[in-house]
């Protein structure tokens, strides 16, 4: 039997009756693994520190993991913090996300990403408010975590919440007014030229875009849709940039501005879509003035939102902001940050918008 006070070893090392939950029914620790492998303290150590390379035979190495395996061992994530002024933890300070529909996206890209190296992520959402905002960062700080990653529900320049730079941080969807830290955005502007392809690779050559404001996304989004109309030599008509917001009542409203009342050889065949609430209002307009889709309009959204873009009808042809991506991108760069003890440049990433190929985009018509 074996015990915390050391006892008797089978021949191999590997044998005799230790308890499978451990010694005494307490959690089993990096001794007793020792003690059961037939090895040296240290030499379970240099295993769960990663430094067994070089300084153990694979065969011992596998003869440590095997009794940790066995006693149901695991690394004191506290002590190995401790010895390398590390927690393993970092933290993730969100504006409004937990209410968008693509929070889920992004923070499963950043907490995946953190879980395959070793480290948990601690969120907070603040509401928006950059009081709470402060104070979740003073605390995640306080919890000494080992970097923070700053992500906004839209993109946006923001206020750098107090204390960021006594740490790593990143932002997400976000850039900063001061232009301090490092950002991972989408590549808006790439995603209006691939919407405008879209149309154009299908014929189209009256095309206009409905939704948005003048946020960055907006702006961005209609220099690409104009880049890629200009390399055709086609000019969108002023009237034709409908900026009605962003909901599905904004498309509507812009759908109807330009297609009710207007002879079929007059109006546009295809209509970008600030995102796909907008794309949902447009396709109720279409319904409503008796125009098909795509038969005789088509329609591309933005942002593939879930529960909704796959479910219109039609099912809705789309840009995809890459959320996942983002998340992902921005917790490597951190980690690679607290790995290397070295701050990141205050540089932007930006990551390229997919397309997700449905039903709402077909040939331009032929009259």
């Amino acid at each position: 039997m074996i015990n915390r006070a050391g006892g008797k070893r089978a021949a191999d090392g590997m044998g005799g009756g230790a308890d499978r939950n451990g010694v005494g029914g307490g959690r089993p620790t990096s001794r007793d693994v020792a003690r059961l492998a037939g090895v040296s303290h240290t030499a379970v150590s240099f295993v769960f520190n990663g430094r067994a390379e070089g300084n153990l035979s694979p065969a011992t190495q596998e003869r440590i993991r095997q009794a940790a395996a066995r006693l149901g061992y695991r690394p004191d994530p506290v002590a190995r913090g401790l010895r390398r002024r590390r927690t393993a933890v970092i933290g993730l300070v969100t504006d409004e996300i937990a209410t968008s529909p693509f929070a889920g996206r992004l923070l499963r890209g950043a907490m995946e990403t953190a879980w395959d190296s070793d480290h948990l992520v601690l969120t907070v959402d603040s509401g928006g408010d950059p009081a709470k905002e402060d104070a979740a960062v003073a605390e995640l700080l306080d919890r000494r975590v080992d970097g923070i990653i700053y992500a906004a529900m839209s993109l946006r320049r923001v206020r750098v919440p107090e204390g960021l730079h006594r740490t790593h941080s990143v932002l997400a969807n976000c850039l900063p007014e001061d232009d301090s830290l490092p950002a991972v955005i989408p590549a808006e502007r790439a995603g209006g030229r691939t919407a405008a392809r879209l149309l154009l690779e299908a014929g189209h050559r009256r095309v206009a875009l409905v939704g948005g404001q003048d946020d960055i996304a907006s702006v961005e989004r209609l220099r690409g849709f104009r880049d890629a109309l200009r390399a055709e030599g086609i000019t969108v008509p002023r009237e034709w940039v409908v900026r009605t917001g962003g909901e599905i009542t904004s498309g509507h409203e812009g759908a109807t501005r330009l297609l009710a009342d207007t002879a079929a050889h007059h109006r546009p065949t295809g209509i970008f879509c600030y995102n796909d609430r907008v794309a949902a209002g447009v396709l109720h307009a279409a319904t409503r003035l008796g125009i098909a889709v795509p038969g005789e309009l088509s329609v591309v959204g933005y942002d593939d939102q879930e529960h909704m873009a796959a479910f219109l009808t039609p099912a809705l042809t789309t840009v995809a902001l890459p959320h996942r991506a983002m998340g992902e991108a921005a917790a490597r760069l951190l980690l690679d940050a607290i790995g290397t003890g070295r701050t990141p440049p205050a540089t932007v990433r930006r990551l390229a918008c997919p397309v997700v190929s449905r039903a709402s985009v077909g040939p331009a018509p032929t009259r």
